[in-house]
């Protein structure tokens, strides 16, 4: 893509109103642009980003079973009165039709998955049934300050699993698990990221969280090193040692972090809500077991702009980049020119995502920008370069510059991506 035909630009200044950094850079970077608190358009380098962001959770969603669907987002008051949550939903969204009929913006989407898979499901030999969907979600949010970590409209992709018996729920747990660690390392996240023991609410004694290291981390656990597993301060007081190791708790390790991900063991709290049952192998009535798994693109999205960044901008993972190679043209010259606009034709042609930097910029303007932005991959052409048939290569999160033969691009790229 060229960038003067990108309509956003960079930003130095965005206000005051702004206090989160992840949301802070994404604005300067002209990533998202701030709507109003906890609400941002996705500008088309965003959406880039959380595109692929959303590519990764989906192969690793269809990897374990999960077929995709997509609710709807507007829900009718009564499915939440069933399951006696419209009163007792503070999040919720609501709202009134012309003729006077209540509905909620969808929070969550237990309330509309389980009537909807109990039309297919009535046997054991349905079962287990996996959906999931990637949705734009809403909850009314009282401290949205935290850009894209607390949004009041915000991505998610909530899984829903239906079971004969706990035994089947408790094995696809433990898949869910190792495959959201699949997806956090696709995201270079998983060194980062502990499996949490947090509160399972309603719905059972405990639940896992999934938090992500981060100095800016709203939430705060407790780590045992041994076990690389945590323990979220809200439950903190009932653990007196790991559920693993029997390290005493007052060997953990605290530490500010971010929920990127939350599992749950929902039993049949929404199945007999709904009546939802099917027929055993002896044609006994049973309750549908349910499990839950959430995981927020946007979320991730602004988590890896709090943690991948330096002084200068962002740094991004090479799995999520909106491009790989910011290409950036230093000359006024015609003639050079006209050589770039070929280069930047066979960088494409070798298949890489390109950022052609032929604005009529100055070089410094050009190269902080491209800082800010953070492409993994910085090439420059200029007068210099060009003398010695080469291009200035430079990785986003390394200090050293290399010259490169333009003949020898494509070599240096295939060991790299």
């Amino acid at each position: 893509m060229r960038q003067s035909i990108l309509f956003t630009k960079t930003r130095k200044e965005i206000g005051t109103d702004e206090v989160s950094l992840n949301a802070s850079l994404l604005i300067r970077g002209g990533f998202i642009d701030k709507l109003s608190a906890g609400i941002y358009t996705y500008l088309p380098l965003g959406l880039k980003v959380i595109d692929k962001i959303k590519n990764i959770i989906r192969e690793e969603m269809n990897a374990m079973g999960g077929q995709e669907i997509l609710m709807p987002a507007l829900t009718p008051k009564e499915i939440w009165e069933t399951t006696n949550r419209w009163n007792n939903f503070d999040a919720l969204f609501r709202l009134s039709n012309i003729e006077g009929k209540e509905y909620a913006l969808g929070a969550t989407h237990e309330e509309i998955v389980t009537p909807l898979l109990k039309k297919y499901i009535f046997s054991y030999k349905d079962l287990p049934k996996f959906v999931y969907q990637i949705q734009t979600k809403f909850r009314n949010e009282p401290r949205a300050k935290s850009g894209l970590l607390r949004g009041r409209e915000f991505l998610m992709k909530d899984l829903y699993s239906f079971h004969a018996d706990q035994n089947d729920l408790d094995k696809y747990y433990e898949k869910a698990i190792r495959a959201y660690f699949k997806v956090f390392k696709r995201l270079e996240l998983d060194k980062l990221t502990y499996l949490t023991f947090a509160s399972g609410g309603a719905f059972s004694k405990y639940s896992h969280e999934f938090q992500t290291l981060a100095a800016n981390g709203e939430d705060t656990i407790y780590i045992c090193e041994k076990c690389k597993i945590a323990y979220n301060k809200e439950i903190i007081n009932e653990i007196s040692e790991c559920q693993n190791c029997k390290l005493d708790k007052d060997k953990f390790k605290e530490a500010k972090s971010i929920e990127t991900g939350n599992i749950f063991k929902l039993g049949s709290r929404f199945s007999k809500s709904f009546d939802f049952k099917f027929k055993d192998k002896d044609g006994q009535e049973q309750d549908v077991i349910m499990g839950c798994y959430g995981m927020g693109p946007s979320r991730i999205m602004g988590t890896l702009a709090e943690i991948f960044n330096d002084g200068k901008g962002l740094i991004w993972p090479i799995t999520v980049t909106p491009f790989t190679v910011h290409f950036i043209l230093i000359s006024k010259d015609n003639a050079l020119a006209k050589k770039a606009d070929k280069l930047y034709d066979d960088l494409t042609k070798m298949g890489l995502e390109v950022l052609y930097d032929d604005r009529d910029e100055t070089a410094g303007v050009k190269l902080n920008d491209s800082d800010l932005i953070g492409i993994p991959f910085r090439l420059i052409l200029s007068e210099k370069t060009l003398k010695a048939d080469s291009v200035e290569i430079k990785r986003r999160d390394s200090d050293k510059v290399e010259l490169i033969k333009i003949v020898k691009i494509a070599d240096y790229f295939k060991s790299r991506i």
